[in-house]
């Protein structure tokens, strides 16, 4: 057997420094440029059934931050605060509830900022207009920086056996119906299924879904958020009115969203997958355990995206309820001010893979292990490897640094450039320019817990 030819990576201090310094350049500059509004965006699934497109057919990234409580505890000029920033960001969806807790006491145990409850008299029949006018302008101003709303219209508490229960089968439709009716000329795409499964209270989520469907004349996407460690598709694949599945792999160090993606990607008929919940940055792990970092961030969004997805989700345990001065001393039980996890490394590297995916045409590749010459190893600490269907690139995501050995005949082309991509601030390391052909075996300019790299080859004629 051939050995394969080493390419090892070099570093210098002079080059890195400039390269930094491009980058806050170029940083600045995409935070510079203006928002273009996408309140007439409507997307649809691909004809493959693999992502998601706008209606004249431009395929649409997914990257989703967290913000359940954004109709409740924000004032309109900290939502503004907010949005811009995740629309510099690169983020292209707000992922937020419209019922999380009926009163000013949630059972999260916050307060909410708004004097107005979500309905009147518990009754999910009559909207409170109050309450809907702020989640209104919310909705509006998202779509005017760019940003559709994923929304999830109700808690399981407001399903399920529980003191804040208010849905039946029958006022779970008129509520649906409600919802897609008053926000159908906006950009949103809806979860119902409220963070559980749908166990014996399968018909109120679904009856929730149609009026959805209904409400919206058939123009919105419809999912299904299921609890952590599940796919919507475990359990409503095959349902017609399922457009894509959401995967919530789980706040946790071994959260493995290669493996659900892998299994949501393998079922027929093909739908969209996303990750909505990965591991959330800052979240505890355990009694003296290591909180999550912004490494199992990337680690999970790469994976993910390699996998097949059709983006990715992210969130931190800070943003998810929008802590404030009085909710703090800071930091309490490790939680930080919103206006902290809004600076989370996380969120700016999510949104430096996105860019680095939509250089090229990230739609048209295919998970293929196939293109590794070694053996990838197993876990949330696997090499994984993307072709693009007409071979004309790989990207290849090394977690720790591993090398990475490739079969370089499987890309379309005489000669292939290799670089190495930094995800922690988006800046490429040239490696060379290679014959196609034999195998070659890449090595990261570090290695360590810390130090993963994304490996694109480029084929060249």
């Amino acid at each position: 057997m051939k050995t394969p030819e080493r390419v090892v990576a070099s570093t210098g201090r002079r080059t890195w420094c400039l390269l930094v310094t491009v980058l806050l350049i170029a940083v600045g500059a995409q935070a510079a440029a203006p928002a273009r509004s996408v309140k007439d965006l409507k997307l649809q699934v691909s004809p493959n059934g693999r992502y998601f497109v706008d209606q004249e057919g431009k395929p649409f990234f997914y990257l989703g931050d967290t913000c359940w409580l954004v109709f409740q505890r924000p004032t309109r000029e900290e939502v503004d605060e907010y949005l811009k920033d995740r629309a510099a960001k690169g983020f292209t969806v707000i992922q937020a509830y419209v019922l999380r807790g009926l009163g000013q006491t949630h059972p999260d145990g916050n307060s909410s900022l708004l004097g107005a409850g979500p309905l009147v008299d518990r009754d999910p029949t009559r909207p409170n207009e109050e309450f809907f006018r702020n989640v209104d302008y919310v909705v509006n101003r998202a779509n005017e920086l760019g940003l559709v709303m994923g929304l999830v219209p109700a808690k399981s508490w407001h399903v399920t056996d529980h003191p804040e229960k208010v849905f039946d089968e029958k006022n779970a439709y008129s509520f649906g119906k409600f919802l897609g009716e008053r926000y159908k000329n906006n950009a949103v795409v809806w979860f119902p299924g409220g963070d559980s499964a749908p166990g014996k209270y399968e018909a109120v989520w679904v009856a929730l879904a149609k009026g959805l469907r209904d409400g919206s004349g058939g123009s919105q996407l419809v999912c299904y958020h299921g609890q952590g460690s599940t796919s919507s598709s475990m359990w409503f694949h095959q349902a017609d009115w399922l457009d894509f599945n959401s995967i919530q792999s789980g706040h946790n160090f071994r959260s493995d969203s290669y493996a659900f993606v892998s299994k949501d990607y393998a079922l027929t008929p093909a739908k969209p997958t996303v990750d909505m919940e990965p591991a959330y940055e800052n979240h505890p792990t355990g009694a003296n355990q290591p909180r999550i970092d912004s490494h199992k961030v990337r680690s999970q969004a790469y994976a993910a995206l390699l996998a097949g997805a059709a983006g990715h989700g992210y969130g931190s345990m800070d943003m998810f309820y929008f802590y404030k001065d009085p909710d703090g001393p800071f930091p309490k039980n490790g939680y930080q001010h919103w206006r902290t996890a809004l600076a989370y490394e996380g969120a700016r590297q999510v949104g430096l893979m996105r860019r680095l995916f939509e250089q090229r045409p990230w739609y048209k590749m295919d998970p293929d292990p196939s293109v590794l010459a070694a053996e990838p190893g197993e876990g949330t600490g696997r090499l994984i490897a993307a072709r693009a269907q007409d071979g004309s690139f790989v990207i290849a995501y090394t977690p720790v640094g591993q090398s990475v050995s490739i079969h370089m005949n499987k890309l379309n082309g005489a000669q292939v450039n290799a670089q190495w991509y930094d995800p922690r601030n988006g800046m490429w390391r040239p490696i060379g320019q290679y014959a196609n052909q034999g195998t070659r075996e890449f090595v990261p300019p570090t290695r360590g817990a810390q130090d993963d790299w994304v490996l694109v080859l480029d084929a060249r004629p």
